[in-house]
């Protein structure tokens, strides 16, 4: 969601919310647990994205956001390592 605000100088900015910055922060740290049991391949990437892009928004959870980020890396991290210890493309505990 974007909020509208209008300056003195008559223009309309769209800002983001830092609600919704939070929202993906937290978003990013939940995907990147879940990525490191099942999916880690989608669920890694998409993690620190979000992680990237709650961060660029100006969170107020930069702890999670940055826990998010790191887990997302460890999904691809945990990805690549079983990819070449089973020469498979998946893995399952």
């Amino acid at each position: 969601m974007l909020h509208l605000t209008a300056p003195a100088t008559g223009h309309v900015e769209a800002r983001p919310r830092p609600r919704d910055a939070d929202g993906m922060a937290v978003a990013s740290f939940v995907l990147g647990l879940l990525g490191l049991l099942v999916l880690n391949l989608v669920l890694g990437p998409v993690a620190v994205v979000l992680a990237a892009v709650s961060l660029w928004r100006g969170t107020r959870r930069r702890g999670r956001a940055c826990l998010g980020m790191a887990l997302g890396a460890a999904d691809v991290v945990v990805l690549v390592l079983t990819m070449q210890l089973t020469d498979t493309v998946s893995w399952s505990l």
